[in-house]
């Protein structure tokens, strides 16, 4: 519940740039905004790794962020401006608890399934609750004079494609990070798979895959530029899913795992920088910040999703011997990562958003 907030970090910085600068100059901005977290992530992966590798203590590693977090607070209030313009109208507060309701309800439900349990009342009837909610919040919202979101824009062909992108996105890129360090992490002599890495070696391998990010967030503007940001994305995603396929098939050697991290990273990191910029575009510049908060609750629940769906991935392929995960589920869940990027690059595809 404290971490909450931070989810509305990105979506505010993007209200503000949009608000402050040009169409070309707010473009890069994002790009740079996106860039500067990605790089933030890397960092601290690699900083909190070398303070658990040195102390070995779980509360010191996690006062690092603890302390960042409170540095920033007078950042913003000193060198980050205020928005020239405010939009007018009152809050939405019928479709703010009903939205909320229907993620919690969601959510909860998904994360009940990583045990495999799909089919149980801890599942099913929280997403049944929240699929009720969700439905009655759409009837709100489209009745609502001053609604928290419209509706009607959303399911637009202008827009809806890139939110499933998001949606299918947030599948792949949060649902497997987790399994990935698992997979490094795991002793090969008892698994017959995995690297046996511990917490700080596994920080060093994904480095390539956090500047592969870094590289392609800050260079999203530049080639978007240069091809628009439908193929961007496009190329973005095609770049995942030939990575994610590299990895089912070649992964016995660290090196084979390293140089694909990086070609995922630089994937996900034009497309961390693309998706913003299409979204709010195609949004009234009074609610970008909805938008692109609304952009990052896809995402977010693309990857709750996916961690139940990989999670029972993974069980399907349980070791009786070792009662760990084999190696087939691994090789399942990078292909279901791979399906994912490719059906977001066909709705990419499909989409009908006119460059600005």
């Amino acid at each position: 519940m404290l971490q909450g907030p931070i989810a509305a970090l990105l979506p505010l910085e993007i209200a503000l740039v949009r608000d402050r600068l040009p169409v070309a100059d707010a473009r890069r901005a994002i790009a740079r905004l996106v860039g500067a977290l990605t790089l933030g992530a890397m960092a601290g992966g690699v900083v909190m790794g070398l303070v658990d590798s040195a102390f070995g203590n779980l509360r010191l590693t996690l006062l690092v962020p603890a302390a960042l977090a409170v540095i920033c607070v007078p950042v913003s209030f000193v060198a980050v401006p205020e928005s020239r313009e405010r939009a007018g109208g009152r809050v939405d507060w019928a479709g703010v608890m009903l939205l909320g309701g229907a993620m919690v309800a969601l959510l909860g439900g998904v994360s009940g399934a990583e045990g495999g349990s799909w089919g149980s009342v801890r599942v099913l009837g929280p997403v049944a609750l929240g699929l009720v909610l969700l439905a009655v919040w759409v009837l709100v919202e489209l009745r609502a004079s001053e609604p928290l979101v419209d509706v009607r824009a959303l399911a637009a062909r202008t827009t809806a494609p890139f939110y499933c992108a998001a949606f299918l996105f947030g599948v792949l890129y949060f649902g497997s990070q987790a399994p990935n360090s698992t997979f490094y992490a795991a002793d090969p002599g008892a698994t017959g798979y995995g690297f046996g890495l511990s917490a700080l070696s596994i920080s060093l391998v994904l480095l390539p895959g956090a500047v592969g990010s870094v590289v392609g967030s800050l260079a999203t503007a530049a080639v978007a530029r240069r091809f628009g940001y439908r193929p961007t994305l496009m190329a973005a995603f095609g770049l995942v899913a030939l990575t994610f396929l590299q990895f089912a098939f070649l992964h016995e050697e660290i090196w084979q795992m390293a140089a694909g991290s990086a070609f995922t990273g630089l994937g996900i990191g034009l497309a961390l920088g693309a998706m913003p910029t299409v979204i709010v575009e195609a949004s009234d510049p009074s609610r970008t910040g909805i938008a692109a908060a609304l952009y990052n609750n896809v995402k977010t629940l693309g990857g709750a999703v996916a961690g139940g769906v990989f999670a029972a991935l993974l069980g399907a392929f349980l070791s009786p011997s070792t009662g760990e995960p084999g190696e087939g589920g691994y090789t399942a869940l990078w292909l279901a990562a791979s399906a994912a990027a490719v059906i977001a690059l066909v709705a990419t595809a499909f989409s009908r958003r006119r460059e600005a």
